[in-house]
């Protein structure tokens, strides 16, 4: 007897459930967008496996009858010390894309992150989201294109922006140009086979509306050109010649929360802090672009060091176990930030699947912090985490 798709996600008992079904409902381009990385995929792996290198030290004895997780990010509350990252293109993974995501983040009181290469326009999600939402932007060669983006976050009422700064060319990521994945996503001789054993994901993707870049897409007749040009619109726009100058114009221009996305060392932290980031979001792309950069969570201890207490200090990547963000926070993170892991669940089963996963890391970190006997997030130290002994 076939399981329904709410009754699969009911089985699904942690986020790797969750991968297992997105893979086998996705068409293996598509799923190898959300899955792979750059090169040879040294960084994507060690982002993940890292985590395993630190065990818990727990106390005892301490009162867990009730948890308290709650914490704030971008200088708004959130339940846990967790938000959604930005995902471009969320569209490809299921049709109420951008949207099924910021309805499960603001069911579970979590910051959701849209992205310059969502699509959905920033308007629609922010009357969509009822939880605190930021912006991701880039700083384009077209610094007019930014201004209007501040601007239309201004007026949308978004709570922060979250710069990225790690893309001065596109990562190399092989199994895209394997698959010659394009957008709108379009048959090849071979991809044909797995778009047409996956008719749940092909019809409704390949036969619905429009399918563009919704943020960037009113400055270029996107697709005139067929697949792919608003790819090279975007990439010609990605400027080689940023500098820290260019984020304190931006700390300028908007003038509220503002996290710098990609710093890995604590010379850049203290840098972005400088120039005017309230922030830094600890991240390597997902290892999606330089292959061989070290694993956010190494890169924790030493960022919160050289910042102190009062700057948030987000851990971008390799988290799928609630245990993550308890180690994370151990280490001196304000919180962390999920790609992957929702998905996973978007692509297994829409907002019920974000839904999923987000329950899913919630009941783990609750757990976990019962366990290592900690009753309050703001109460985990460096004491309860250390490097497993070699």
């Amino acid at each position: 007897m076939r399981l329904s798709r709410t009754r699969r996600l009911e089985r699904a008992n942690n986020i790797g459930d969750l991968r297992r079904l997105a893979r086998r409902r996705l068409p293996r381009p598509i799923f190898d967008y959300i899955d792979g990385g750059a090169d040879d995929e040294v960084t994507l792996q060690r982002n993940q496996s890292a985590f395993s290198t630190y065990e818990l030290v727990p106390d005892v004895l301490t009162d867990v009858s009730s948890i308290r997780t709650a914490t704030s990010l971008f200088g708004q509350p959130t339940t846990l010390p967790l938000m959604l990252a930005p995902t471009g293109l969320t569209r490809m993974f299921h049709q109420e894309a951008e949207l099924a995501v910021a309805r499960a983040a603001g069911k579970h009181g979590l910051l959701y992150s849209l992205s310059t290469l969502g699509t959905t326009r920033l308007e629609a999600l922010a009357q969509a989201c009822a939880g605190p939402k930021v912006f991701q932007i880039y700083i384009f060669k077209d610094r007019g294109l930014t201004a209007e983006f501040v601007a239309r976050c201004k007026a949308a009422g978004f709570d922060g922006l979250a710069l990225t700064v790690d893309t001065p060319v596109a990562g190399n990521r092989e199994r895209d140009r394997l698959n010659g994945l394009s957008l709108p996503p379009r048959l090849t001789l071979r991809s044909m086979l797995s778009f047409a054993a996956h008719p749940s994901w092909s019809i409704p993707a390949l036969s619905g509306s429009k399918f563009d870049l919704a943020n960037v897409s009113h400055r270029v007749d996107a697709l005139a050109g067929g697949p792919m040009s608003l790819f090279d619109y975007i990439g010609a726009q990605f400027d080689r010649s940023l500098t820290w100058a260019d984020v304190e114009w931006l700390a300028r221009e908007w003038g509220g929360p503002l996290s710098i996305k990609g710093v890995m060392t604590r010379e850049d932290a203290k840098r972005a802090i400088g120039s005017g980031a309230t922030g830094v979001m600890i991240s390597n792309h997902g290892g999606r672009q330089l292959d061989g950069a070290p694993a956010p969570v190494d890169q924790i201890a030493a960022v919160r060091e050289a910042l102190g207490d009062g700057p948030d200090v987000i851990c971008d990547g390799g988290i799928r176990r609630g245990s993550d963000i308890v180690k994370a926070c151990a280490l001196g993170a304000s919180g962390c930030s999920i790609g992957r892991p929702y998905l996973y669940g978007l692509a297994a089963g829409g907002e019920a699947g974000v839904d999923r996963a987000l329950t899913l890391l919630r009941e783990e970190f609750e757990r976990t912090l019962t366990l290592a006997g900690v009753n309050s997030v703001n109460h985990l130290a460096r004491r309860h985490v250390r490097r497993v002994p070699r």
